[in-house]
């Protein structure tokens, strides 16, 4: 069985849209594309390897798969930080959860999944672990169906008060422990989770105060 592990880079603020460059993705008027790369130093490019030494496919919504196919496949690969990228995502497999379909996979090595349910039996195959760029729909699908194994979250040191954001109501509930944490020199932390299992919740006082009882009744009637 595969695991499922979404990467991401998001603000402090949980947004994720647009974190490498200005036309990423202008949708509903966000004017901030690119705000992540400039908090971005070698430590934090060496989190990024880290993220890819293991092996494994990736997993994207439309949106980011076109993305990434207009802009990778022409990379070049001699650069310094996103040549061994390049190399890496034109080298593996691509799947791309489309809906409608209406998707262009000439991208070599590239698969189009129809929904959600194709990448749940896509899990229960053998092979590498599917990794998520961006792809924000996409995972707050996975998150809703509890099919997220592991996270790596780059939070950037930026407020950006709106856009597309790392997490949604209605994702199945779970715990997760911290693997492995770091702090960049120029301000980004990067952690990594695996799914622990179910929320624990600290239990009630024995003996509530006549205070906090009236508090919990006025809590009941204002719902």
């Amino acid at each position: 069985m595969r695991k499922i592990i979404v990467g991401a880079q998001v603000s402090m603020d949980g947004v994720m849209q647009a974190p490498g460059g200005p036309n990423e993705d202008p949708t509903r008027g966000f004017q901030f594309g690119g705000w992540a790369m400039p908090h971005f130093d070698q430590e934090s490019f060496d989190e990024l390897n880290h993220l890819f030494n293991e092996k494994f496919d990736l997993l994207l919504g439309r949106k980011t798969y076109e993305i990434f196919a207009g802009y990778w496949p022409y990379y070049d690969e001699s650069e310094a930080h996103g040549g061994g990228i390049a190399r890496l995502f034109n080298g593996i497999k691509k799947y791309v959860v489309s809906t409608s379909g209406q998707v262009d996979t000439d991208w070599p090595g590239s698969v189009l999944l129809r929904d959600i349910g194709e990448v749940e039996r896509l899990k229960l195959e053998n092979g590498p672990n599917l990794l998520t760029q961006g792809s924000t729909e996409l995972v707050h699908a996975l998150l809703a169906r509890g099919l997220v194994d592991a996270m790596s979250i780059f939070t950037v040191p930026v407020v950006l008060g709106g856009g597309k954001k790392l997490f949604a109501d209605g994702s199945e509930p779970h715990a997760f422990e911290l693997t492995r944490f770091r702090a960049c020199p120029h301000g980004v932390t990067v952690g990594h989770y695996r799914r622990k299992g179910g929320i624990e919740i600290e239990p009630a006082p024995d003996s509530p105060s006549r205070r906090e009882l009236a508090r919990r009744a006025r809590m009941k009637r204002e719902g």
